[in-house]
């Protein structure tokens, strides 16, 4: 058994960095039911500050257009019907838009190439000034809608994982600091107070973050913030037509590498940037089963618990199953990204969340598996995790926390719990027999077993401590609330419980 004694203050902070921003597929599909509504759960849910979508500048939201004149020459026409439609959901439900720029607009891309099944052109434009413009109108037209005071909290960020061919035609490093260049400019040039970053690399290739630096410093390109990606899974041993199977590096690996990445910034021209993780996950791809099962939770805990100490924001991809792209998902479960799955069921990654949503701002406790806070009212709140990696039953883990308690008073203990058994709906749809397209009977069920499992108890301080005793099954996460109680028992005029069929006085 682990036992720690938990000290009564501290002065350090636990940094939210986590809820900064969420991840969204291509914005087109915020235009879906389903996914309005997914964000609005989330939303309420745990509130994150700003999303971060790819495709603001692919051809289904329609923004680059051109028109033919009657000379038979044309111009350029921008249409906002459908970004406003989106931007202006996102803002009623409180969160803002962190801008991707990307992909190429088909009439001003300079090939054909694409990614994902809906098709973003990743070459770049056949003509910068023509993307000069584009980025300006783009920009000038979010602050004449929403206003400088409101776009000034927008970050810019240009293009996504530029380091790989598959999304930046040959990976070309010269050409991707020219499209930077050049959109910086662009974006300043609307305000100077505006704030644009890059360059959106994924895990790898860190070299270009030095180059990326020293390039903007040699050229004088703006830059406001470092963007970079991050994932723990390695090359896939199997793939199949609808799956992908990675094994797991051990979750300080990411930690590491954000680390390490800060250290680069930190001895670059610009050690003072702010540095944005604006996609995160344990695989990256989007049909992979680990994203649905509760070892993604688990996996992850620490993650939300560290990672703040080296990055100003961390972006889970994605809150959404509502996703396309390896083609609209064929079946209710189907390794997706998302933290709400189809049809509105919760994975066990929704409660890490929420759990993490819950804690308090002041950090008495924090080690690899349990994180110890307090709220502003006084009470405690505690997220613990047992991640195994390892195949088969067993592993768990025993726990003795000392707590500090304010007053003396009895304390209320209430325990929220995911794990293989609980809060997984993933089991529960297997033994279902895996329906691709579950009937309403089955959503039904499988949202009734997604929710935690709830355990209560009251208990006695001594000295303005107590003890708690625990025990974490395999891949389970908790959260441990520990509330004071100001008993009223004693205002109840003639309350006596065992004058109850069944009861004691002192049952409870």
């Amino acid at each position: 058994m682990e036992k720690i004694t938990i000290l009564q203050q501290t002065e350090t902070i636990f940094k939210k960095n986590w809820k900064f921003c969420i991840g969204t597929g291509r914005l087109g599909l915020a235009l879906q039911k389903e996914y309005i509504e997914h964000l609005k759960e989330v939303q309420e849910k745990i509130n994150f500050d700003y999303i971060r979508g790819h495709g603001l500048l692919h051809d289904d939201v329609g923004i680059y257009r051109e028109i033919e004149l009657e000379d038979g020459s044309t111009e350029a026409f921008y249409n906002f019907t459908y970004i406003d439609r989106i931007f202006d959901m996102y803002l009623d439900m409180g969160i803002r838009p962190f801008i991707e720029f990307g992909f190429m607009p088909k009439l001003l891309a300079s090939g054909d190439q694409t990614v994902f099944a809906w098709k973003g052109n990743v070459t770049p434009p056949q003509d910068y000034d023509k993307w000069y413009d584009l980025i300006q109108a783009v920009v000038s037209h979010f602050i004449e809608r929403y206003g400088l005071e409101e776009v000034l909290k927008w970050p810019f960020e240009v293009w996504n994982e530029p380091n790989l061919t598959n999304f930046w035609k040959d990976a070309d490093k010269e050409e991707y600091f020219k499209l930077y260049k050049v959109t910086s400019i662009a974006v300043k040039d609307v305000h100077p107070d505006l704030q644009v970053g890059g360059p959106a690399i994924c895990g790898g290739a860190d070299e270009w973050i030095t180059d990326f630096l020293n390039f903007c410093e040699n050229e004088s390109a703006p830059v406001d913030f470092v963007s970079r990606h991050a994932y723990t899974t390695a090359k896939p041993h199997k793939v199949t037509p609808e799956y992908y199977y990675q094994e797991l590096f051990e979750n300080d690996y990411m930690l590491k590498e954000l680390k390490t990445v800060r250290e680069l910034i930190n001895a670059s021209p610009f050690p003072d940037l702010p540095f944005h993780i604006t996609e995160y996950n344990t695989s990256y791809s989007p049909i992979n089963p680990i994203h649905d099962t509760t070892l993604n939770a688990a996996y992850l805990a620490r993650i939300l618990s560290e990672a703040g100490d080296y990055v100003d924001s961390f972006s889970y991809w994605t809150f959404s199953d509502v996703f396309e792209e390896a083609d609209v998902p064929k079946s209710q479960f189907h390794g997706g990204f998302g933290l709400i799955g189809l049809n509105g069921i919760y994975k066990p990654t929704f409660h890490l969340f929420s759990f993490f949503n819950q804690l308090g701002v002041e950090q008495l406790h924090r080690d690899d598996n349990i994180l110890v806070t307090r709220r502003e009212d006084g009470s405690l709140a505690i997220a613990v995790w047992n991640m195994v990696l390892e195949k088969g039953d067993g592993f768990e883990k025993h726990f003795e926390l000392d707590l500090p308690i304010q007053n003396n008073k009895d304390v209320f203990i209430k325990r929220q719990t995911i794990d293989e058994n609980n809060g997984n709906p993933w089991k529960v749809w297997k033994q279902m027999g895996r329906p691709r397209f579950p009937k309403k009977d089955q959503i039904e069920t499988l949202k009734e077993v997604a929710k935690p499992r709830i355990r209560t108890e009251r208990t006695s301080t001594k000295n303005g401590r107590v003890k708690l005793t625990f025990t974490l099954t395999k891949n389970e996460v908790c959260l441990i609330e520990v509330n004071p109680i100001n008993d009223e028992t004693k205002s109840y005029i003639g309350l006596d419980d065992s004058q109850i069929p069944s009861y004691s006085k002192e049952w409870c």
